[in-house]
């Protein structure tokens, strides 16, 4: 039977690593017994750390805010509101030849509905109903309606649309991409490979991301040719256009009244509130709702509707909705001044009832309300009713459903890989312009050796068969930063090997862990717990992963997840030469921390080698296939501009870059002929088909 014996790190002195950790002050007994009891994940460490930031950035934005009173200030800060959206989000391709046709027709008791299919690009449709009135003179003024996040699409906006309709609107009621008609996943039979619409929106956007580019923009066109769609018609007054959403909807129409000024009047329902509150309820959603840089460049979610002013607009909030009611509250009090300051007051309405996130159908008669005073119908007000079209099938735009099964559509996957070709650097920048570049687009705030030194906890150890295991933390602004060190304790270790993996550190210290097995091939071993690895987030789509989520709040604030977990790989390996002076540090990057390892090695130069376990080894590839496995944990905006993990590879030469059965986009192994269409044959670069042994050179040499 293995013994076991456990103590204080501090006591150890006598080990070969001489730590020299000082035991915790008494006055922190309490504390520290309280951390004991119930841990904070790193996760949960980080998430408030990045939210405090946040809190400081939306601080700020409600001071320069309150300043705003007169119509002058208001106009100023529109146009450079919209002007850096713009650039966040980029401009939306618009007068594209809409290539419209109708595919089929229905009536129903006041109106009667056109299925059309329109191009938001070219050769990328976009599913739609069209509604008209069937009593009334023409032209009619209109409104565009978005669904929200839902696999019927448009279907789920009928009763509204038709409602409209009979009062005298004409109504272009369309699917967003990624529902309705518009499954971009799907297999064979037209069933959605997507899980749900906004799995869709996930897969698309890190692509989209890696290019430069946001999802959101994507969205934008398709309601954007909408508009120009309705203005086309002769039925509808193209000086009369209105904008409707609910929820997803709800987000998309809020982004066109933004951007579009022939939008006349605009209801958003079920989205506008503040990050202050929903960052601390239920956090950033979805892709296209989540934009780089956006809460650090001094932007809300108020932003986007105070762009509208002073045009009639209208909010809508259910009182038991998952986004906070009092976010939308105070989101609504702000806006409120800001159409103040044009003396509109009275243009903007809040409408707000009881029930769950999109139970808005009891103030259907308040929102048709709301658009007749707006945009004026000649027709008379009818009351709003539950309607449904007599068969699904009757306002279906495609023969099968499917735009995917009914002659295909391109969709954001093809445009992705046609950016990422099109922007691929001609040549790779030489190391030095590298390091730079990993350092500016990643946001890492982190050099080499630079760190301040931080001490770590009171580590406690425990020795098993001759192996001696430690674990302690480093203290930084985003919380503890665990490691777990593992040796042989009758040896004097010649090579520290630094362990990247996305698995909780305990775990990898375990008896048959990763440490332990190291650590018998003769290696001093340092497990750091990748942050934000452990704990739970939502899952949009289970190829995306649950760092979805925690990628975005990152990002609304100007970092990345890569960027800090590479600045927490350097203050490791400081941690590393002051523990192990003098000894050469291999990087071992497993999984989703193998493009972690590479480009940290490339920053530090202490780092002699370098190993990538079951990694990706391109975001280019990653990009041309349809969907990829896990981006979140490593995707970084506009890269693929400017350089690709093969590039990082070759700029590590001549210290030694072994890749263990490296995976494709999908997390199937990597074939070694495959392996060097992406990374070419050079001299320091090892292809392993399976495991090696770990006691693998860790000098520079092959």
């Amino acid at each position: 039977m293995a013994m076991i014996t456990a103590r204080p790190w501090a006591a150890c002195a006598a080990l070969c690593w001489g730590l020299g950790a000082l035991p915790a002050p008494p006055c922190m007994a309490q504390a520290e017994q309280i951390a004991q009891a119930a841990p904070e994940s790193s996760r949960a460490s980080l998430v408030r750390y990045l939210d405090t930031q946040a809190g400081t950035m939306l601080a700020q934005r409600r001071r320069q805010l309150a300043a705003i009173a007169t119509p002058s200030q208001a106009q100023a800060r529109q146009a450079m509101v919209r002007a850096r959206l713009l650039a966040l989000v980029g401009t939306p391709a618009h007068g594209v030849p809409l290539a419209a046709r109708v595919t089929g027709n229905a009536r129903g008791d006041g109106y009667r509905v056109e299925n059309v299919l329109y191009d938001a690009q070219r050769g990328r449709h976009v599913s739609a109903n069209l509604f008209l009135p069937t009593t009334g003179q023409g032209p009619f003024p209109a409104v565009i309606m978005a669904p929200g996040h839902g696999l019927s699409g448009k279907l789920g906006n009928y009763s509204f649309a038709a409602n409209f309709a009979r009062n005298g609107f004409a109504v272009l009621s369309y699917d967003i991409v990624g529902e309705g008609e518009r499954l971009e996943h799907v297999d064979a039979s037209g069933k959605s490979l997507g899980e749900r619409p906004t799995g869709e929106h996930s897969l698309a956007a890190y692509p989209a991301l890696l290019n430069g580019e946001h999802v959101a923009r994507y969205f934008i066109e398709d309601a954007m040719q909408g508009v120009d769609y309705l203005a086309s018609r002769p039925e509808v007054d193209a000086r009369r256009i209105g904008a409707f959403g609910c929820s997803g909807g709800g987000t998309i129409t809020a982004y066109l009244a933004a951007l579009d000024p022939r939008v006349q009047a605009t209801a958003s329902a079920c989205y506008v509130n503040d990050f202050a509150h929903l960052l601390a309820a239920i956090g950033p959603q979805d892709a296209e709702q989540s934009i780089p840089d956006f809460i650090a460049d001094g932007f809300d979610i108020a932003d986007w509707i105070e762009l509208a002013a002073p045009k009639p607009y209208a909010v809508i909030s259910t009182t038991e909705d998952m986004f906070p009611y009092a976010g939308a509250q105070a989101a609504v009090e702000e806006i409120r001044r800001f159409w103040s300051a044009y003396g509109a007051a009275d243009r903007l309405a809040w409408l707000s009832g009881p029930g769950p996130h999109g139970a808005i159908a009891p103030m259907g008669d308040r929102i048709v309300d709301f658009f007749r005073r707006a945009l004026g119908p000649t027709a008379p007000a009818l009351p709003f009713t539950n309607l449904k079209p007599a068969r699904d099938e009757d306002v279906r735009v495609t023969p099968s459903g499917q735009l995917a099964t009914s002659g295909g559509s391109v969709t954001l996957a093809d445009l992705a890989r046609a950016r990422a070709q099109a922007i691929a650097p001609t040549r790779a920048l030489g190391a030095a312009a590298l390091r730079a570049a990993i350092t500016r687009l990643a946001r890492v705030r982190a050099k080499p050796g630079a760190q301040p030194g931080a001490a770590a906890d009171a580590p406690v150890e425990s020795t098993v068969d001759g192996l001696t295991i430690a674990t302690t933390a480093l203290q930084s602004e985003m919380g503890p930063l665990k490691l777990s060190a593992c040796l042989d304790s009758g040896a004097t270790p010649r090579r520290v090997l630094l362990l990247l993996d996305p698995a909780p550190v305990d775990a990898q210290a375990a008896p048959g862990g990763r440490l332990r097995r190291l650590a018998a091939d003769g290696w001093a071993v340092v497990a750091l717990q990748t942050r934000g690895a452990d704990g739970r987030g939502e899952i949009k789509h289970s190829l995306v992963g649950d760092q979805d989520l925690l990628a975005l709040r990152a990002m609304l604030v100007g970092r990345t997840l890569p960027g800090i977990r590479i600045a927490d790989t350097i203050a490791a390996v400081d941690w590393i030469a002051r523990r192990f002076p003098g000894l050469p540090v291999t990087l071992d990057g497993v999984g989703t921390m193998g493009p972690i390892a590479l480009q940290a090695a490339l920053l530090d130069t202490r780092v002699s080698a370098v190993r990538l376990d079951a990694a990706p080894v391109s975001w280019r590839a990653a990009v041309s296939q349809p969907r990829a496995r896990e981006l979140p944990a490593n995707a970084i905006p506009g890269v693929l501009a400017v350089y690709d993990l093969p590039d990082v590879i070759a700029a590590l030469a001549p210290r030694r870059v072994d890749i263990v059965a490296p995976q494709d986009p999908l997390g199937a192994p990597l074939p070694e002929q495959d392996f060097h269409k992406l990374v070419p044959p050079q001299p320091h670069v090892h292809y392993h088909a399976t495991a090696m042994r770990a006691a693998m050179p860790s000098q520079g040499q092959p």
